[in-house]
């Protein structure tokens, strides 16, 4: 009896899951690297040990690969379309509520939730992977037709938009809007929406952030970015942070000052553990080491992509390709911002800024693309029936054996 074996994974499959992992790393060991050398700084002025931020960061490192873990292997990317989506849907939800009433304000915003004294979480950290879930949702089950266009248009407008306005006017967070608006419109992308009505919703999002910039005082002073030396206050205003990142990125050079080498971290570039921590990439690595983190971004990218065209169903080619969309994003965002081409927004750069919210959220939505590679492995429905079949192979009886045409004698 012959019966088919299970189907291993494919070269298209293997290929662009081994990048992306490759990318993860790379970018987490960098990410190590260059928080001990921006915040050791920081931690010895406050009278801390000088390992402290590479000890948080590696821990919430640790704790994000195993989070990716776990929804790689045991969350099939079929469940996002079932009761765990508004599971997650719900806990984000709360969280944001809980922000507003209760949240702790630094800088000015309040964005945070306290646990501890010393512990805390960064919501819309964890909301931009909700929203776009059940974005997903949303238009997976309209495409199968389980749900009419205008229910998909009232839940798109109430479990989708108004969080998200929400998140905007109570976090004051421009950003993460945007980065929350660009990975569902990737959903949207990837999901086949007319081209007609992908340009309208392109229009209203442009309009509305440029009302967001433009309508508020002190968003509008960021776009001082274009000419920061012009700030009002001789380059000691909203331009002196940026004109620091200038500076890093000069000192730098082809090859950079050398690791641990940097002036800027001294307390004159802002947030160099962080939201500037690619300045300090390179002031210290110089232009090649910028552009290694920029290629293995590139190159989280196209994997990424490769994953989401591959996937089985539309299910799995929406969660990849909003959720790397969504990643890639943020990370030039934020290297835009650096390096003086965009508005500072103040965005972590992915697997690199140090922030545990930021590297937590980060690593969940690769363990979701990672769970889409993983539903390639399984055989398709047809292979299925295929394997299901059962050949039994019988042996030829041997002929009988015919008599002998002599006569017998006597």
């Amino acid at each position: 009896m012959a019966v088919a074996g299970k189907r291993g994974p494919s070269p298209e499959v293997v290929g662009p899951r081994a990048v992306l992992l490759l990318c993860v790393l790379s970018l987490l060991l960098i990410g190590l690297v260059m928080v001990y050398s921006a915040g050791s700084i920081d931690d010895v002025k406050a009278g801390h040990s000088v390992v402290r931020s590479i000890q948080s960061q590696a821990l919430y490192a640790g704790v994000g690969v195993v989070c990716a873990a776990v929804v790689w292997r045991f969350i099939p990317v079929s469940a996002w379309t079932g009761p765990l989506v508004w599971a997650v849907w719900g806990v984000a939800v709360v969280m944001l509520g809980l922000t507003a009433v209760i949240g702790t304000e630094i800088y000015g915003a309040r964005r945070w939730l306290g646990i501890t004294e010393t512990i805390g979480i960064q919501p819309s950290e964890f909301a931009k992977i909700a929203l776009l879930l059940m974005a997903v949702r949303i238009l997976c089950l309209l495409r199968e037709g389980s749900l009419e266009p205008r229910a998909a248009v009232v839940q798109a407008i109430v479990l989708v938009m108004m969080p998200l306005g929400f998140l905007y006017v109570t976090q004051s967070d421009l950003g993460t809007t945007l980065i929350c608006f660009v990975g569902i419109y990737a959903v949207m992308w990837v999901g086949g929406v007319p081209g007609r009505l992908m340009g309208a919703i392109a229009v209203a999002g442009v309009a509305l952030a440029a009302f967001a910039v433009f309508g508020t005082g002190y968003r509008s002073g960021r776009m001082v970015y274009l000419d920061p030396w012009n700030d009002g206050e001789g380059g000691y205003g909203d331009g002196f942070n940026i004109i620091r990142s200038y500076y890093a990125l000069a000192e730098g050079g082809l090859l950079g000052v050398g690791l641990g080498n940097s002036r800027e971290k001294f307390g004159y570039l802002f947030a160099s553990d962080s939201d500037f921590i690619f300045a300090i990439i390179g002031e210290e690595l110089g232009m090649v080491g910028a552009l290694v983190v920029i290629g293995l971004f590139v190159a989280f990218l196209v994997a990424g992509l490769r994953i989401a065209q591959g996937a089985p169903d539309d299910l799995g080619r929406m969660v990849a390709g909003g959720c790397t969309i969504m990643l890639v994003a943020q990370a030039f965002l934020n290297i835009g911002c650096t390096i003086g081409v965009l508005p500072t927004t103040g965005k972590p750069l992915p697997f690199i800024s140090s922030g545990g919210s930021s590297i937590l959220a980060t690593m969940i939505m690769v363990g979701l693309i990672l769970s889409v590679s993983r539903a390639q492995d399984a055989p398709t429905v047809y292979e299925q029936r295929r394997a299901d079949l059962r050949v039994v192979r019988a042996e030829r009886p041997a002929p009988p054996e015919r008599p002998s045409s002599r006569a017998p004698r006597r």
